[in-house]
């Protein structure tokens, strides 16, 4: 429609809602069938790794790829519009802002894609957290796409059959137990035990540069926590895939050959908002900021949300404190099953609250020092997440949350000199 379109002076517009209104009779929806598009263009400012296609699309013309992206793998590009002579009207443009999905963006230039790869949550992002996510194919585009998640989290060598390029293109957020940079270990692995060459297409990190919580103890290594880094490792996925590799945390010590692309006009202290959610349970950009700080009560009895439409920006249960504010969880699009399903939590509203810009303790310990029955808040999860059995045991000690700031800062600090090397931006 023409109210989509961005137009190249503010005169433009006026012009054409007078042209709409004439006497001629004509109007907006006949004049959009005389649109021809002539080229199109990125947009100004930040452009993802997906957006700077001159730097792989001469790369993949002509070979066998495999792609492992999903919803948040898209293409964000101007159409530009050449409206024809009409009247007084010469040579008008408009823009035209289109999206498309990486891989139907690769279709369209001609990409020999072979096989999709969906992490968690599936290649359209609609799966709950932790559901099983079977092999299909794609209904759009005939493609066969293999899990990454279940019992399948690394493909196994008939599944890399035939590829000769692997392209990785997720919306990370940041923070260690989400699990895309655990995908990302695995797709490593197997092209570099394959010799398949890959290439990182490099995205914003939306929590930025914000480097905080607890290390990741080696005997606390699970999928939602792979490697000896923060709780936030304030790095983008681009620069993750080189530490991976320069770190040498592949099995045996094996390194990919990894080409990153990386954004454009883009630097860690920029704000950046999603285009799209990057799964089901982070629907805005406060649920993306309280992410990391609310996920810990994943390791408790304390719902954050799942079965509402608030997801990581409240929190509550049945066993704390009756207050102003509570909310019943029911089955819904993110959490067919939630905690505390059709039962009333009281806890707090953090919708309005300013970003965070950094790892906030204050509310989960308010909520341990408040519930009835401490011995049954923590569950085994709590230490999965955390990445230490030590925080666990400081929050239950009663340790105050500077003195547990405070005891994560010798390891923060290593951990930013054994990143510098990787930095990009």
């Amino acid at each position: 429609m023409i109210s989509n379109l961005v137009f190249k002076n503010t005169v433009l517009f006026s012009v054409l809602l007078m042209v709409s209104c004439g006497s001629s009779g004509k109007n907006i929806e006949n004049r959009e069938k005389k649109i021809e598009v002539t080229s199109e263009t990125p947009f100004n400012g930040i452009k993802s790794g997906a957006e700077n296609t001159a730097a792989y699309l001469s790369t993949l013309k002509g070979k066998k790829v495999g792609i492992v992206t999903n919803q948040t793998g898209i293409v964000t590009y101007d159409s530009i519009y050449h409206l024809p002579d009409e009247g007084n009207m010469t040579h008008i443009e408009a823009y035209d802002r289109k999206r498309l999905l990486l891989v139907d963006f690769l279709l369209k230039n001609k990409i020999n894609l072979q096989k999709i790869y969906a992490p968690e949550h599936g290649f359209r992002g609609t799966a709950d957290a932790g559901e099983l996510i079977k092999d299909g194919k794609d209904t759009k585009t005939g493609l066969p796409i293999f899990s990454l998640y279940g019992n399948n989290k690394k493909p196994k060598p008939e599944q890399l059959a035939g590829i000769e390029v692997m392209v990785f293109d997720l919306q990370d957020v940041g923070a260690r137990f989400y699990t895309y940079i655990s995908s990302l270990h695995y797709i490593m692995e197997a092209c570099a035990e394959n010799n398949i060459p890959l290439l990182v297409l490099d995205r914003p990190n939306p929590n930025g540069a914000v480097v905080d919580g607890p290390l990741l103890e080696k005997e606390h290594t699970s999928f939602v926590g792979m490697h000896p880094i923060p709780l936030l490792h304030g790095m983008t996925i681009g620069e993750y895939a080189q530490m991976i590799n320069g770190e040498k945390w592949l099995k045996n010590g094996v390194q990919c050959n990894l080409t990153v692309i990386p954004c454009l006009n883009y630097k860690r202290e920029m704000a950046y908002s999603l285009p799209v959610k990057p799964s089901p349970n982070l629907p805005n950009d406060r649920a993306i900021n309280l992410y990391a700080s609310l996920c810990l009560f994943e390791g408790t009895n304390v719902s954050l949300g799942r079965g509402t439409e608030k997801q990581f920006q409240i929190y509550g249960s049945p066993f704390l404190p009756k207050s102003d504010f509570s909310f019943t969880p029911i089955p819904n699009f993110g959490a067919k099953e939630p905690m505390h399903k059709d039962q009333l939590c009281y806890g707090e509203d953090l919708t309005k609250l300013e970003k965070v810009t950094r790892l906030e303790l204050k509310w989960l310990i308010k909520a341990y020092n408040t519930t009835s029955d401490k011995t049954k808040f923590f569950n085994d999860f709590f230490t999965k997440l955390a990445g230490t059995k030590k925080l666990q045991q400081q929050i239950m000690t009663g340790t105050s949350e500077a003195d547990i700031r405070k005891s994560w800062d010798k390891d923060l600090e290593a951990f930013k000199v054994m990143r510098k090397p990787y930095l990009l931006y």
